[in-house]
């Protein structure tokens, strides 16, 4: 097709699949989960960057940051905002220490988890961080996190106050520039920091150009919102009536999981963008036959240790399933048989690799292990009828005699003889 219309489509198919995908619930409960999470962490988290930033100098620039986010509230945002920063000060004055500290930064990185969790539903990721990783790269995030932002908001403002960005602003085409950069940086550094979450959050490899697309528009959606959830506050006179004092404990509930949904919508365009194949999938359960299991692991053997006798490389399951053209959501059941039966190790970081010498890996063992049961399985002693065990003992005894002795090495050699 020619390119215009082509594109057309292409965004039409992506717009249709993040619209079926949020009107499954999947998302939507998620952010829900996110929005009770929220309301538990956001002081300590908050206090754990004051104290930070408070070594920098820079402790009372977290104010603005906190209320910009809540400026959509209007009135109500201030006043959220004020209550916010005076429950920081009295846990950063009393609680901040031995103990208390410990329980701050638990509380944050468990918050920090249940993110990460959701993200990696979005991604198909069954697998979360270990948990060295989760402390390290949490706190990282979080400590020096706040340290960055604010810095860079720092410096911008001194740029601006220099004699040389005054000169110019003298200029009328320059000073135009400078409007309009300064209106447009709040969304930009919006998108910035959404295409941040996109790439680093998820348990497994992001491309930048993905996570870009997703930060953008989710940071264009959630400058949308914020606008018109600013009107809907203004002229929601009558719920601030009915509510009293709760309304603000609503409404600022409603924009925390707005603001929380929008995340994770972006999170699924970045998703969809890298993995255009799930287009039609979304979250639909997928089955394949027996056949296809018993090949699906042969194959899965055979690739990851044909790259580790030939390279010494260690694939993923994203690159095993690039390379078999299959939805990781088919390829982590076998792949979880294989690893029960000790065929096949997984690290820490979704590296596959085999857990013997690949000339002592059976080709009739790698068949059994998603044919037989597992220790992992519940149900693994069904009493079948005698008729049916009997034509199963037939079955199995006739593919032990086909595939014989032959080892994973003898075929990575050359194909398996017809007998």
């Amino acid at each position: 097709m020619p390119t215009i219309p082509r594109l057309a489509i292409t965004m039409v198919r992506f717009v249709y699949a993040v619209i079926r995908d949020v009107m499954t619930g999947n998302l939507t409960l998620r952010a829900m989960g996110l929005v009770y999470v929220t309301i538990l962490s956001i002081v300590p988290v908050i206090a754990i960057s004051f104290s930070v930033l408070k070594a920098f100098g820079f402790h009372r620039r977290l104010e603005p940051l906190l209320y910009q986010f809540l400026l959509p509230l209007g009135e109500k945002g201030e006043q959220l905002t004020s209550q916010v920063m005076g429950f920081v000060d009295n846990v950063k004055g009393d609680v901040l220490a031995g103990v208390g500290l410990l329980l701050l930064f638990f509380t944050a990185v468990s918050m920090a988890q249940r993110i990460e969790a959701s993200f990696n539903f979005v991604w198909r990721v069954d697998r979360p961080r270990s948990l060295a990783r989760r402390m390290s790269e949490y706190l990282s995030v979080i400590l020096v996190g706040p340290v960055v932002m604010v810095t860079a908001l720092a410096l911008i403002t001194r740029i601006k106050g220099t004699a040389l960005v005054r000169g110019m602003t003298e200029f009328e085409t320059v000073q135009s520039t400078f409007t309009f950069g300064a209106q447009l940086a709040p969304y930009l550094l919006v998108s910035i920091a959404f295409t941040f979450v996109y790439w680093f959050v998820p348990n497994t490899r992001v491309k930048l150009s993905a996570a870009a697309v997703g930060g953008l528009a989710g940071g264009v959606m959630w400058s949308a919102t914020g606008a018109l959830f600013a009107t809907f506050v203004v002229g929601a006179t009558r719920t601030a009536d009915i509510y009293a004092t709760f309304a603000i404990v609503i409404i600022a509930l409603i924009w925390i999981y707005l603001c929380w949904a929008i995340l994770l919508i972006g999170a699924q365009l970045s998703f969809y963008v890298q993995n255009p194949e799930y287009l039609r999938l979304g979250y639909r359960p997928l089955s394949v036959g027996s056949r296809q299991r018993e090949q699906l692991a042969l194959s899965l053997m055979l690739l990851v240790a044909s790259a580790f006798r030939d390279s010494g490389k260690h694939p993923t399951v994203a690159t095993i399933a690039s390379r078999l053209g299959m939805p990781n959501l088919v390829i982590v059941p076998v792949l979880d048989r294989l690893e029960a039966a000790n065929l096949i190790a997984r690290t820490s970081k979704d590296r596959l690799l085999p857990s013997r010498e690949p000339g002592n890996l059976l080709l009739r063992e790698i068949v059994s292990a998603v044919r037989e049961p597992q220790a992992t399985d519940m149900y693994s002693n069904v009493r079948w009828p005698e008729a049916i065990d009997t034509i199963g003992r037939q079955v199995q005894s006739a593919m032990d005699d086909t595939l014989g002795d032959q080892s994973l090495d003898d075929l990575m050699q050359e194909p398996p003889k017809s007998r």
